[in-house]
């Protein structure tokens, strides 16, 4: 669970990248300089005075709180109510206003044009086996939706399984995840509306080609673990919205049940309680062989909690495996045997054994020590352990015995990112997919036995790559610390600091960026932009160590990480501030609000998608509750302070000269609220001294990872791109 994180921004599609290999950071964070140099002026032209544009009209409020004896104002608040009319209606006005403009600008149309072309394509995903049955997914040319199919051994007929194309007349409905059973004859799928988070859980009967009476609602955070029967499934469920269930306190209500097919789901049995701390994941799962129950309480982003029951042994209780350790655990149960990912004592992580008749911690036994490179994770596939390291930000797979020997490391190309290999404990044959900045996604087969490895699908695309350079750098942040950053740019470019660079970031929730292809990105590149993608602190590229060293009271290294990108990019030559711009969503949503008002004169737009801003409010919404392990709490004097210093919302000031902002918000995304894009649009509105455009732009049937509709996507990375082109003078 640890890679849960808020932010999966699907129309953004700027995300890592690769290229040749550097020293990586210390292992330990390098600790401030006691008198750091000052950063040198960037120097820019005094913007005109002209009028700004015409913004559908705003009411501004004189609300002022007084938080741990601040005065903390909040001019804005009457716009966190979506319900109200006056609301709506204000977000209606606000959208139709960006849309109108951003559908004219010059350009745009023939982007849109060149999105489709790339955007619209074949590929096959890699299967699932169930006992001679295989599951995959299949992207049509000529579907908008993803289709999922099924067939009896490797060259039986194609069948379909899934095609949410025919769900809804408006696309609405759409497809979470899906689980079959382990006789194949059964799968459990979640469908969504809107692309939300928020699901409901069916379950496919492959006899008939229908669906069974099973439906499970509340199913937002959950998969399906299915018996070796195939005759049930744990899975997560959490109530309604409703009396004491508020959308805040909503996560801590969850609970682990057990559902047998042809039951009511109603009377599910609950396997592990609630924990009613809204702060806290829980998640659970059977063994393969159906003898192992585990379950998890993820503290945030810091630590898990992990209990256990034999169930040959019919064990009534819970039994401790880690608890109030401070550290990740993640636990592989094969052959009666615990296999640990866990970064106790090992910030890079590190495998241990666990024997659940010895669980005691004197009795674990490491298997594969910490590496020079950050676990990222581990599975059983084959007999054998898969361990999927990050080494430099890309990926690295190796093979070791169940007794933690080194085997070999899989054959597949360098300087990019790789799934993990995927396959059944007690099968030889696995799966991995590999992408780089410069190489669509491929699905490769692979022998654990033999290391004999072949290509299973390709994607094709109608995208010159010859010309596109990938690179990797270093630069030192504020505090003297070193940071890697990937560029992507077209050959033979020149450091005239006159090259569109758009600077994408994250830097939070142990989330790595690495090298990945995107047909967005390429188009961005055929136009004449480059692209920077730095591996901020409290990312999850170098460890635990690199995450806490960007996380609460930490946080503020995030932007100075940031920001020291941009004067290095600027420094180097490569760009200027008339023609830099960032991007980020959710968290990264953040980091970009928070770096145009901390350092406005370094940037000419912004692209803020579906972000939290307010930090003094922002665990009262949505999933806010969460994340305060990741960020803190205002209602902890000392952690407000903290949150107040660099919270985007509250560091607006009146007659400054902000870029450019595009804020790219959701209708539906029960995420993250989207009251903190109406909210910091509106004052940025207000409060900017330049005729530099603030637009809010609201994707419809979207939720916190956008839509799913390829033609809504083409839609909003044309408007997104057409908006820097304008911006940035190409």
């Amino acid at each position: 669970m640890r890679k849960t994180f808020i932010a999966l921004v699907a129309a953004a599609a700027v995300t890592s990248s690769c290229c040749a290999q550097q020293t990586r950071p210390a292992d330990t964070v390098a600790l401030p300089d006691p008198d750091p140099a000052p950063e040198p002026p960037v120097v820019v032209e005094p913007p005109p005075a002209v009028q700004k544009p015409p913004y559908p009209a705003t009411r501004r409020d004189d609300i002022v709180d007084e938080i741990h004896g601040q005065q903390v104002a909040d001019p804005y608040r009457w716009l966190e109510d979506e319900t109200n009319p006056e609301v709506k209606a204000w977000m209606d006005a606000q959208d139709a206003f960006a849309r109108d403009r951003l559908t004219s600008l010059p350009r745009r149309d023939a982007i849109a044009a060149r999105l489709k072309e790339v955007f619209y394509f074949d590929a096959m995903g890699a299967p699932t086996h169930r006992k001679g049955r295989y599951f995959y997914t299949r992207k049509h040319a000529t579907k908008e939706k993803t289709v999922v199919y099924w067939k009896v051994g490797k060259d039986g007929a194609e069948q379909v399984l899934f095609d949410p194309n025919t769900w809804s007349a408006d696309g609405s409905s759409g497809l979470g995840g899906w689980w079959p059973s382990r006789d194949g004859k059964f799968v459990a799928y979640a469908r969504k509306e809107n692309n939300s988070d928020e699901t409901v859980t069916y379950v496919r009967n492959l006899a008939t080609g229908k669906d069974t009476t099973d439906v499970i609602p509340g199913t937002k955070y959950s998969g399906a673990s299915w018996t070796p029967d195939s005759k049930g499934f744990y899975y997560v469920w959490v109530p309604p919205v409703g009396g004491e269930v508020t959308v805040a306190d909503r996560p801590g209500f969850a609970e682990l049940r057990f559902h047998k097919l042809g039951t009511d789901p109603t009377k599910d049995p609950i396997v592990h309680p609630a924990t009613r701390n809204p702060q806290t994941f829980l998640g659970g799962g059977v063994s393969w062989d159906g003898r192992w129950l585990t379950a998890s309480v993820q503290h945030g982003w810091n630590s898990t909690d992990v209990y256990f029951k034999d169930l040959k042994k019919g064990d009534k209780d819970w039994r401790p495996l880690a608890v109030g350790l401070g550290a990740i655990f993640e636990v592989t149960v094969w052959r009666d045997q615990f296999y640990v990912n866990t970064n106790l004592d090992a910030p890079r992580y590190r495998v241990l054994k666990v024997d659940p008749k010895k669980p005691a911690r004197a009795d674990w036994k490491e298997l594969v020590p910490q590496a020079d490179g950050t676990l990222e994770g581990v599975s059983v596939v084959g007999e054998h352990l898969v361990l999927n390291y990050l080494r430099n930000a890309t990926s690295e797979l190796e093979v070791h015995e169940l007794s933690g020997k080194l085997v070999r490391k899989v054959n597949h190309p360098p300087l990019g990112t790789t799934s993990g290999i995927g396959g059944n404990p007690d099968e030889d044959t696995g799966y991995f997919s590999y992408s780089s900045f410069t190489e669509a996604s491929v699905n490769y087969e692979t022998s654990i036995k033999t290391g004999a490895v072949k290509e299973w699908s390709r994607v094709t695309l109608p995208i010159d790559t010859s010309k596109m350079v990938a690179e990797q750098v270093r630069y030192q942040s504020k505090d003297g610390t070193e940071v890697t950053m990937f560029l992507l740019h077209n050959a033979g470019i020149e450091k005239n600091g006159k090259n569109p660079v758009l600077l994408y970031g994250y830097g939070g929730f142990n989330v790595s960026l690495t090298p990945s292809f995107s047909s967005s990105r390429a188009v961005w590149l055929e136009q004449g932009g480059m692209l920077a993608i730095p591996n901020l602190r409290g990312g999850g590229e170098y460890g635990e160590d690199w995450h806490k060293a960007g996380a609460g009271p930490n946080k503020q290294n995030v932007f100075d990480d940031y920001t020291a990108a941009a004067r290095w990019l600027i420094k180097e030559g490569w760009t200027s501030p008339e023609h830099l711009a960032i991007y980020g969503g959710s968290n990264g949503g953040l980091l970009v609000g928070a770096a145009m008002t901390q350092a406005p004169e370094l940037y000419r737009a912004v692209i803020c998608a579906v972000p939290l801003l307010d930090m003094v409010r922002y665990h009262k919404f949505g999933s806010g509750k969460t994340w305060i392990p990741e960020y803190g709490s205002a209602e902890d004097p000392a952690q407000f302070k903290t949150l107040y210093a660099y919270s985007p919302y509250h560091r607006v000031e009146e007659g400054v000269a902000y870029p450019a902002l595009l804020m790219m918000s959701a209708d539906h995304d029960d995420r993250v609220d989207p009251n903190h894009a109406r909210k910091f649009t509106a004052l940025v509105q207000h409060a900017t001294a330049i005729d530099r455009p603030a637009l809010l732009r609201i994707e419809k049937n979207a939720g916190h990872g956008g839509a799913d509709l390829v033609r809504q996507q083409v839609e909003s990375n044309a408007d997104l791109y057409a908006f820097l082109i304008q911006q940035l003078g190409m």
